[in-house]
């Protein structure tokens, strides 16, 4: 049954794992309420997030290769599945990498299934979760490249928006194939003209869901300034169509983009690889309470920020997509004191969200309301606890 729409929160009732990473096989049954794992480093509790992780569009959290995610290469590839109240209801959702074709004649390569049904592409699984997750690796996210901070912003697009995802393939395998064409001597130019419509298209669909999604996101941090015991980010997109956006309507900077590629032809290919466009889109975050950039702040700053961050996006895919997102939160207890421990804990209890925690010991969370459940993982198993 569909949660009314105003308390709506997408949540696992069930998780299933077959030779993934650690797990040989495993089951959990789950509440409706906030989940840590607790247990020693190298446990397999950051494995669980990731399983939960590939229920949505994508490689999952680390982006690792399916390969790496088989267990002792078990023949059979990996699975996993899960029972969740989704966007659309109550759904079971399948997910799956056979690294060989099997002998009943299933395909190798990824699987997608929705209440038992196969689906054509990894995109339907973003037509029922959400998720949104902050790992000990993002932690200098405002300090690294320029890609890591896109790929973060366009995962909470992504969020967001469903066909953002499509998009983003759509425009990186016709940039490859210019990239590759360039790279010929005297390449087709009308094969080329096609190849940077098509780009042009994308990049602008791509630039104005960016957009759109920073003008709400920025909305929801100042909506939670009063409320909220992390420090606000102020942010700001900067990249080539992003900036077209901003002084022309869609059509035109669409046109003007597809110019700026066929003029750009020559560099491109001496550089041998595409040079202006979305994908070298940078996301600029300010400090808020200092007015510095995030970059220059302390360690701790970063990491208190990048919550904050986190939870003003849960804010905005609730109010998109209608349903308040799961958040995986790895080891994100582990470098806060008590008092903010307390008020992360306070903050998802208000936001109705479900939470999936990993943490070395069950003090990182005192606090945590009575309704959450406590997994002990270690060795590939994991038990419930009995809360102290």
């Amino acid at each position: 049954m569909l949660l009314p729409r105003s308390s709506l929160h997408i949540s696992l009732s069930r998780l299933t794992l077959t030779d993934f990473r650690n797990y040989a096989g495993l089951r959990m049954e789950i509440g409706s309420g906030h989940v840590a794992l607790v247990g020693p480093n190298g446990a397999g509790k950051t494995n669980l997030l990731e399983a939960v992780s590939l229920l949505v569009p994508g490689r999952g959290l680390r982006n690792a290769a399916y390969a790496e995610m088989l267990r002792d290469a078990a023949p059979g590839g990996w699975a996993v599945a899960a029972e969740v109240e989704a966007l659309s209801g109550e759904v079971a959702i399948g997910t799956a990498w056979r690294p060989a074709p099997s002998s009943d004649g299933e395909e190798a390569g990824r699987q997608v299934h929705v209440d038992g049904i196969p689906q054509k592409s990894l995109a339907s699984l973003g037509e029922h979760m959400r998720l949104l997750w902050l790992t000990p690796a993002m932690d200098r996210l405002f300090a690294g490249p320029p890609g890591d901070r896109r790929r973060f912003f366009d995962r909470l697009v992504a969020a967001c928006d469903s066909s953002h995802v499509s998009h983003l393939n759509a425009y990186e395998k016709a940039m490859r194939e210019r990239n590759l064409l360039l790279s010929e001597p005297g390449p087709d130019p009308n094969w080329l003209s096609g190849l940077e419509a098509g780009m042009a298209e994308m990049a602008a669909a791509i630039a104005a869901a960016r957009l759109s999604a920073l003008e709400n996101l920025q909305a929801n941090i100042h909506i939670g300034l009063s409320q909220s015991a992390f420090p606000w980010a102020a942010l700001t997109l900067e990249g080539e169509v992003e900036k077209l956006l901003a002084i022309m309507s869609s059509v035109h900077a669409e046109s003007e983009f597809r110019r700026r590629l066929c003029e750009n032809r020559r560099l491109d290919a001496a550089a041998g690889r595409t040079l202006l466009g979305p994908h070298r889109s940078d996301l600029a975050v300010v400090f808020g309470p200092k007015g510095m950039a995030a970059a220059q702040c302390s360690t701790g700053e970063q990491k208190a920020l990048l919550i904050g961050l986190i939870l003003a996006q849960a804010r905005t895919v609730a109010a998109a997509a209608g349903a308040m997102p799961m958040l995986l939160l790895d080891e994100v207890t582990a470098h806060l004191d008590s008092g903010r421990r307390r008020a992360l804990f306070q903050t998802l209890d208000t936001l109705g969200v479900q939470a999936w925690m990993t943490g070395t010991d069950e003090g990182l969370f005192e606090g945590l309301g009575k309704a959450a459940q406590f997994f002990h993982v270690e060795a590939g198993t994991v038990s419930p606890m009995t809360r102290s």
